[in-house]
């Protein structure tokens, strides 16, 4: 039990050194970072979307090829 006392403690200390650096060396500021993040998943979105409707489109077009025979 006590080796798992110290990985958590190492973990998190770990942890608390590792997200210091982030903040430290990050190439912009915060906004920055969390504008380009919400751009980065909103066009994602958008192209899931795109890819999911031309997908469809396929499928109905494949789907009315085959009742037609």
């Amino acid at each position: 039990m006590r080796k798992f006392g110290n990985f958590v403690l190492g973990a998190l200390i770990g942890g608390l050194i590792g997200s210091s650096l982030v903040m430290l060396f990050a190439p912009a500021s915060g906004e920055e970072i969390r504008k380009e993040i919400e751009d980065y998943f909103k066009n994602l979105k958008e192209e899931i979307n795109r890819a999911a409707d031309e997908k469809r489109a396929e499928l109905e077009a494949q789907l009315e090829k085959m009742r037609a025979g």
